[in-house]
């Protein structure tokens, strides 16, 4: 069994306690936490597993990492990336090998701005520690299956990959009112969309794509587009959003070859089904991933994940963080390093609980 420290109970932070304890390979050993309130409380209560796991969550970040070969580094680097940064570093240092989603720089590490590699490195170096990030867009959504499917073509004109979501059944105000700009003026510029900010955080997964693909990205470009509500609606989550104020976002992060386009991430995000309906949709209207590959045979996969109650959203954060979590044992057998996506393979699940049983009980 692998020590697995879980550091962060955020969206992230539910599902990677949810996924470390149901791997039998993975013992979960310590959930670290910074609001005060959930210090000492259990970790099956923080998941919402509805029952306890024995593992009681701390604010002493030493204690957690104390005797971890692995960690679930699932606090945000969205406002604090150095932070977030050096408490990876910590880890590393330790001897853990870490996957996370906070590091966008590292999505593509060739990439990465060399202070930030030389630093992890240097982590590595001392403590003998390893590092794969994956998005929780999720970035297998944005690596692997399009370069998989990718496969299955005989000519490819461009790759395009999707995250299409109704963000009023997301549970994180913050993100969705300021980051994202719901509910906000239309002269309100959002962090998430201004300028070079989605070529920081989704640039990597195109570069890598790029490489995977043998192609030469001359430049990345971005195109955002917003839409006011028309009126004013009320949802479960996060209460009223005004009429005029945004309603929606669409926002493309373009892969430039031979002056065209050709590999993009877009990502469409409406807070109420009635805006920007010639925006693409997600078959159900509330959420979905679709990959596209333009070309000959033109091939479409669209991916859709629920968790926690039927939510879409906590769909596609678990799927994530499977991709994360599943990887651990791989890493652990390998030399201490950075990985990246095109390293780590997408190995089939080892959960418990999986295998079906016979009519007789036993299990095949």
């Amino acid at each position: 069994m692998i020590p697995t420290t879980v550091w962060g109970t955020g969206n992230i932070g539910r599902a990677a306690i949810r996924a470390v304890a149901a791997h039998p390979r993975l013992a979960l050993s310590a959930v670290v936490v910074r609001n005060p309130a959930k210090v000492g409380r259990d970790a099956g209560e923080l998941a919402g597993l509805g029952h306890e796991l024995g593992i009681r969550a701390t604010d002493d970040v030493a204690a957690g990492l104390a005797g971890a070969r692995a960690v679930v580094y699932a606090a945000s680097g969205d406002v604090r990336p150095q932070e977030a940064l050096d408490d990876v570093n910590r880890a590393i240092r330790g001897g853990a090998v870490v996957v996370t989603p906070a590091l966008y720089a590292f999505y593509d590490p060739p990439s990465a701005p060399a202070e930030q590699r030389n630093a992890v490195l240097a982590a590595i170096a001392a403590g003998g520690g390893a590092l794969f990030v994956s998005g929780i867009d999720p970035g297998w959504g944005n690596d692997v299956l399009p370069l998989l499917i990718s496969g299955l073509g005989s000519e490819i004109e461009a790759v395009r990959c999707q995250e299409i979501f109704d963000y009023s059944t997301y549970d994180q105000q913050e993100a969705v009112r300021y980051l994202v700009g719901m509910g906000q003026p239309m002269d309100y510029e959002p962090p998430m969309t201004a300028a070079t900010v989605p070529t920081m955080v989704w640039g990597g997964q195109i570069r890598l794509m790029a490489r995977a693909l043998e192609v030469d990205i001359s430049e990345i470009l971005e195109h955002v587009e917003r839409a006011a509500l028309a009126e004013s609606v009320d949802t479960k989550t996060m209460g009223r959003f005004e009429a005029g104020t945004q309603g929606g976002v669409r926002f493309e992060v373009q892969g430039i070859v031979a002056g065209e386009p050709r590999i993009v991430v877009e990502h469409v995000t409406r807070i109420h089904p009635s805006v920007a309906p010639q925006w693409p949709q997600a078959p159900d209207g509330v959420g979905a991933h679709r990959v596209v590959i333009e070309g000959r045979p033109r091939i479409e996969v669209t991916v859709e994940a629920e968790d926690e109650d039927g939510n879409r959203s906590a769909g596609g954060n678990a799927t994530a963080v499977g991709r994360l979590v599943n990887a651990i044992c791989w890493l652990v057998g390998q030399e201490p390093g950075i990985y990246d996506a095109l390293d780590v393979p997408l190995r089939p699940s080892a959960a418990a609980g999986l295998w079906k049983r016979t009519s007789g009980g036993e299990a095949r």
